[in-house]
C-alpha cells in the first residue's frame, strides 16, 4: 500500500499514514470495500488474514474474503508451499 491512493478509495482526506496501525487498518478496509482489481493485487494477503476480524467488513465482503483466503490456504497446502 505504498503508493498514491486513488480518490475512489479515500475521498475524505488527502493523506493517510500507512505506518499508523489505525490508519493502515482503515485503508485496508477501504481497499477491500472500494478497490479495483489492481488495488487488490497490491495488497499483502497475509495482512488481510491477520486483520480480517477487526476490519468489521459488511457480511458479503467478509464472506467473500474468508472464502478466498481459505481456498488460497488449501491451494498452498496442496502444492506444498
Amino acid at each position: 500500500m505504498e503508493r498514491e491512493i486513488p480518490r475512489y478509495i479515500v475521498w475524505s482526506t488527502d493523506q493517510v499514514d500507512p505506518k499508523d496501525p489505525f490508519q493502515r487498518r482503515w485503508l485496508l478496509r477501504q481497499v477491500l470495500m472500494h478497490g479495483l482489481s489492481e488495488d487488490i493485487r497490491n495488497l499483502d494477503f497475509g495482512e488481510i488474514e491477520r486483520e480480517l476480524d477487526p476490519l468489521d467488513l459488511p457480511s458479503e465482503i467478509d464472506s467473500l474474503w474468508r472464502n478466498f483466503l481459505e481456498y488460497r490456504r488449501a491451494q498452498r497446502q496442496h502444492s506444498g508451499r
